[in-house]
Formats: C-alpha cells, sequence, structure tokens
C-alpha cells in the first residue's frame, strides 16, 4: 500500500506541473484558423502558436518535441512559443485541456504571405482569369511540399480573431487552380532551387485601395482618415454615411438622365401604350446582353416588349414582376401604367403590380433600357424572368421579346456620367481586420504585395500611405523589417504617341519611394502588360522576378542579378543629359532594337519632347534638338509606354523621371 500512496502523489506532482497546479484544464480549445493539418511552419525563428480556450484553464501545447503550458487570459485567449526548429518533417501540433486537438503531417520551410489586390488574386485557372499555358500549369503542379492556404474575402470593422478559409491544401492541379499564380509561381521558383517546403498564404481582394489593409494605428499619421477612425473608435462605420451620399448622388443622376430623355423627346413617344404597333419592331430572346444578340455597338435606349396572357383567376390580383439586373437604367410599365424605375446596373429589379391593372387574357410590359456604355439588356438567369402570382403559381417570361432601338442612342455621349457603386471593401481598415489581424502573430518569413491600381488616382497620396502599410505590418508582426517585395504595375492602357502627364507612372514613382524602407525589394513588370487588360496573363514572369529578389537578399544567392536598372542621378552636359543607374549588372542594352526608346527631355518651360538615347557604357545620353538647355528626363512616363532599356540579364529598367514637378495626382486624397 505504501508503493501505491507514493506512485499516487507523484501522479499527482505530474498532472500539477503540467497543468500549472490545481487550475483545472482548459475546455472548449479552439486553435486560431490559420493552423490546421498539412500547413508549413517558418524555419529557424521561434514559432508562436495560440488560440481560445475556456477563461483560466490551463492549456498543454506539444510541437514535435517541445511541450509548452499555459493559462487563457480573461478572454480566453492563450499563446505559447516554441523555439525555431529547421526545415524538415513532417510532424504534429498537440493542443490539450478537457479535449484535445491533434494535427499531423506539419512541415518546416519558408512561409511567405501574399497580398494585394486583383493581380496578385489573379488565379492560375480560375473561372474569371486564366494564367498563359495554364494547361501546361496544372499538368505540371504536383508539389506535396508546397502547401497552399487561402484566405476568404472578409471585412471587419475592428480587428477579427480568425481568417475564414477552408484550410491548408497541398500543392496539385485542383488546388492551385484557383489560388494566387503570382505566388504559386513565386513559391514554385523558390522551391526548385531551396528545395524545403515552401507555404504560400494568400490574402487578396481585387479592386481594392491600400488604406483597406492598413490598421487604425497605422492611419493615425494621416489626418485625411481622422473622421473615419473616430467613427471606427466608437464602434460604428463611416459605411452608411457614404451608402447615403451615393444614393443621393444616385437619385440626382436619375433626376437629369429622365430631364435630358424627355427633353429630346423619349417620352413622347409614348411606346409603353399597349396600343403601339409593333410590326417594324425586331424580336430578341432574353435574358441577355443586346451585344450578344447582334447589336454590339448600341449604347442608348433600347424597349422591350412582351405580350403575356394571364388566366382569368390572375385577374384583380398584385402580382410580382421580376425582370432581374438590367444594364443600365429601366423605366418599367404594365398595360401602360408605370410600376417601377431603377437607375444602377447592379440592382435586382422586382416591382409589385397593382390588381387594378391586372385583366384575363392579354396583358403587356414594356421596358425602356437605357445604356450608357459597356453592355446592355436584360442579362440575368432565365429564371429571374417571370410573373409571380405567389410561391407556387408563376409565368415564365424568358423568351422572345419584341424590341426597338430608339434613334436616341446616337446622342448618348451627351449624358452624365453615373456615380459608381462604392465599394465597401475599400473602406479603411476593413480588410486589414479580416484578412490581415488574424493572421498576426503567425511566423512568416517575408511579404509579396502586387497593388495599387485602384490607388493610382491618389498617387502623391500612396507615397506616404505605402510606406505606411509596410511600417504597420512591420510594427504589428513585431519581426523587425522583415522582407516585403512588391510589384510595380504593369504597362496598361492605350499608347499614346507623344510625352505626357500619366497616372499610372506617378503610381509607379511612389512604389519605387518605398525602396528607400530597409529589406524591400521590386519587381518592376513594365515590359510584360497588356494594353487591352488590366490584369496581364504572364504571371509566370512576375513570380520569377519577385523570388530573384528573395534568392539575392534572403537565400544567400549573392552573385544573382535580381533587378533591372533603377535610376541613380543625371549630370547636364551642355545640350545633352547623362543619366547613371545601379543595378547594369553585365552593362545596358536596348532590347529588340539600335535605338533605345522611352526617353523624353525638357526645358524650363516643362515640355517634353521625345529625346535620342545612347548607351554609353553604363550610362544613357540624352539629347533633343527641340531642348538645347535640357534640365529634365523621363523615361518610361507613361500608361503602357514604349520602352526598351534592359540590363544584360534581361531585366527592365523601372519608370524614372528627374525633376520634382507637380504631377496630376498632387493634392488629391481620400474622401468618403
Amino acid at each position: 500500500m505504501k508503493g501505491y500512496k507514493t506512485a499516487g502523489v507523484v501522479l499527482v506532482y505530474v498532472a500539477m506541473v503540467i497543468f500549472g497546479g490545481c487550475a483545472k484544464p482548459a475546455a472548449h480549445i479552439k486553435l486560431a484558423s490559420i493552423f490546421g493539418d498539412h500547413m508549413v511552419l517558418q524555419q529557424k525563428i521561434p514559432i508562436p502558436v495560440w488560440g481560445t480556450a475556456t477563461p483560466g484553464g490551463q492549456v498543454r501545447v506539444t510541437l514535435a518535441s517541445q511541450t509548452r503550458t499555459t493559462k487563457t487570459d480573461k478572454n480566453g485567449r492563450w499563446q505559447v512559443t516554441f523555439k525555431p526548429l529547421s526545415a524538415g518533417g513532417p510532424i504534429t501540433l498537440t493542443v490539450a485541456g478537457r479535449d484535445t486537438i491533434r494535427l499531423k503531417d506539419i512541415l518546416v520551410g519558408e512561409v511567405w504571405l501574399a497580398s494585394g489586390q486583383s493581380n496578385m488574386e489573379f488565379p492560375v485557372a480560375g473561372s474569371w482569369a486564366k494564367t498563359m499555358h495554364y494547361r501546361e500549369e496544372l499538368a505540371h503542379a504536383n508539389f506535396p511540399q508546397i502547401r497552399l492556404f487561402k484566405v476568404e474575402k472578409t471585412r471587419a470593422y475592428k480587428p477579427l480573431q480568425n481568417v475564414r478559409s477552408t484550410g491548408w491544401q497541398l500543392c496539385d492541379s485542383a488546388s492551385v487552380a484557383g489560388f494566387s499564380a503570382v505566388a504559386y509561381f513565386f513559391g514554385r521558383d523558390l522551391y526548385r532551387k531551396l528545395h524545403i517546403p515552401i507555404g504560400l498564404v494568400q490574402s487578396c481582394w481585387g479592386g481594392t485601395t491600400v488604406e483597406a489593409w492598413m490598421s487604425a494605428e497605422g492611419l493615425k499619421p494621416f489626418p485625411q482618415f481622422a473622421s473615419a477612425l473616430k467613427l471606427l473608435a466608437l464602434g460604428k462605420s463611416s459605411e452608411d454615411s457614404i451608402l447615403a451620399a451615393y444614393k443621393s448622388d444616385l437619385t440626382a443622376w436619375d433626376k437629369r438622365v429622365a430631364a435630358i430623355l424627355d427633353s429630346v423627346g423619349i417620352t413622347a413617344r409614348h411606346w409603353e401604350n399597349p396600343a403601339t404597333k409593333t410590326a417594324d419592331w425586331g424580336e430578341m430572346t432574353l435574358p441577355t446582353f443586346w451585344e450578344r444578340a447582334g447589336y454590339p455597338n448600341v449604347d442608348g435606349v433600347v424597349w422591350f416588349r412582351k405580350e403575356v396572357t394571364l388566366p382569368a383567376n390572375w385577374a384583380g390580383k398584385p402580382l410580382k414582376l421580376s425582370l432581374g439586373p438590367i444594364n443600365d437604367r429601366d423605366v418599367t410599365w404594365f398595360n401602360g401604367v408605370k410600376v417601377g424605375s431603377r437607375p444602377y446596373v447592379m440592382l435586382f429589379r422586382e416591382y409589385t403590380i397593382p390588381g387594378k391593372l391586372v385583366k384575363p387574357g392579354k396583358n403587356v410590359i414594356v421596358v425602356q433600357d437605357l445604356d450608357i456604355g459597356g453592355k446592355g439588356g436584360l442579362y440575368g438567369r432565365p429564371e429571374n424572368l417571370k410573373l409571380v402570382l405567389d410561391k407556387t403559381d408563376s409565368i415564365s417570361l424568358a423568351g422572345k421579346w419584341k424590341f426597338k432601338i430608339d434613334p436616341f442612342q446616337l446622342q448618348v455621349k451627351k449624358l452624365p456620367r453615373q456615380p459608381g457603386f462604392p465599394s465597401l471593401a475599400n473602406m479603411p481598415t476593413v480588410l486589414y481586420n479580416a484578412m490581415i489581424s488574424p493572421l498576426i502573430p503567425m511566423a512568416f518569413r517575408g511579404a509579396i504585395w502586387y497593388q495599387g491600381e485602384s490607388n493610382a488616382d491618389r498617387a502623391y497620396e500612396y507615397r506616404g500611405l505605402f510606406k505606411g502599410l509596410i511600417h504597420d505590418w512591420r510594427r504589428h508582426w513585431s519581426e523587425g523589417d522583415f522582407p516585403f517585395y512588391f510589384v510595380q504595375l504593369a504597362n496598361f492602357m492605350k499608347r499614346r504617341f507623344e510625352p505626357g502627364e500619366s497616372s499610372w507612372a506617378e503610381l509607379r514613382e511612389a512604389q519605387t519611394m518605398a525602396l528607400s524602407l530597409p529589406n524591400t525589394g521590386m519587381a518592376v513588370t513594365i515590359d510584360i502588360g497588356d494594353a487591352t487588360n488590366i490584369h496581364p496573363t504572364n504571371k509566370q514572369e512576375v513570380g520569377r522576378r519577385l523570388s530573384l529578389i528573395a534568392r539575392h537578399n534572403v537565400y544567400g544567392e549573392k552573385n544573382l542579378t535580381f533587378s533591372g536598372p533603377l535610376y541613380h542621378s543625371m549630370k547636364i552636359e551642355g545640350n545633352k543629359i547623362r543619366i547613371y543607374f545601379d543595378f547594369v549588372d553585365g552593362g545596358l542594352v536596348s532590347k529588340g532594337s539600335k535605338s533605345v526608346q522611352g526617353f523624353a527631355i525638357a526645358g524650363k518651360d516643362r515640355k517634353f519632347y521625345w529625346a535620342q538615347a545612347k548607351i554609353e557604357a553604363n550610362s544613357v545620353v540624352v539629347s533633343s534638338p527641340q531642348v538645347p538647355r535640357p534640365v529634365a528626363v523621363r523615361y518610361a512616363w507613361a500608361d503602357n509606354p514604349a520602352c526598351n532599356l534592359y540590363n544584360k540579364v534581361g531585366l527592365p529598367a523601372s519608370p524614372f523621371r528627374t525633376d520634382r514637378w507637380d504631377g496630376i495626382t498632387k493634392g488629391k486624397v481620400w474622401k468618403y
């Protein structure tokens, strides 16, 4: 008995050590959602693990051979930190209290966060976009040691504890298809060089602005956000005021358009009258965009008319008329009486038909559709088009409708521009709160970033905001100046024949200025864009150029050239200006031509002319007979410039200017 008693004391002592004395093991244990089977943990730096459980309870966490014990705080949060591990695996992670969580197949390697807007979100082969050669890419995408984690799109006005995600996936043709192409090609290139596990975390949202990805603390230095931050501090948002302002603007626009339509005689046609003769009207099968029905160049008013026969038992009863979405503005009549009108493309049209208008037999529906650019028509699904008596009794309106193009369409350019629907995902802090903050303090090697298109009209403001974002993230992660590598905007839009101003050039300049921060790097893509597509498909080269920076700066390939030429300085030499560059490794070349393209030169009058540019050793000499006393040079200063300066390893020179004259975006700041 004495032996048993001694053993019992030992067991009690062990339990007290494991669970911190007599405190009870925690219940309802949960790990943060970034943790899961098949995940990758960052090597060679401390590894934080955290989650929630009942307040005041004890939690025991084991990672490989290390064990930590902690107590949950008053809010039920707990966190432990493990010593650094070397690359390898698989290992397990176990969290125990009153219940136990055990994660398996965890690897240790290099983990990178990929964030930004649509060009980072752009998938390898998704439903809305595909990279070039995507079939071949999918066929060779079997990399079980590359693991993918995709954060779902969410916004929040206060920091959340967890991101939404389906969890970690092994990289194969199925999982990579909808994953960030830039992130995948970046990670794949690293894996092929390092031969260790790679973890990629995608947190992106197309069409979003930089301020949405910043915290409230990060935005405090910028006074234009003060009122929005004040509302957030009160637990409110400026969303309501933004929507109210948009509704007011849209109402004012609709009144102006209605007045214009009336002034040019549209309303005087009275084609909504059921007695209107339609012998000269055509037929169109709806729903569809009329561009798809053979009318690609129509912007203006198109009238649609449908006769529908109603049974006797429907007579005198109120109905619901469902038309689905209409592009852009409709006015709708039932038996000659106006029953509804909505001014915006995104809105679903559903109108109530008073019972007094409903008669047995023939009834006439007329829709006047105004499109002011792009596609027009009733464009939803067939099931959207219907008349509804009740939940079980309806009549489909899909199929052939009569239509007539109004002569007014020739004057559509005279209409005022319709106010765009505000993007609530672009509210300050909302994406940081929902899609970045819950990832902290996950151990990452660094971040890659592709964003800026949505801030191009405020490029001067972006100078501070972009640096602010980098400082903001680094401050919250408390890992020092971790690597932050970004993509400079690609060439896009129609090419201009004369030198001029460009908001996209100013945004690229703002991005380049962020290179003054430590441990940053920029992939220049001025040569692989698409004039007609803001989403160029050559994401392989974007990922490769980012990986060159990481391989040189992080992974020790010091002889690797990772950047194209960057402007360093200028020297005026009589009627010429000599430009000096950094990163001229191997020398400068004019790719695809003997002449160097893309340079412009100006005198004190600030008027730029295309210049002759000649490569001399590691510099470029720029001149023009139209500028005898030059003071400034610009290179690739356009939305979509013709430019061909590279170094000999094939990396393009970044756009730049030597002047500091005010640009077209100076003074433009965020407003709500």
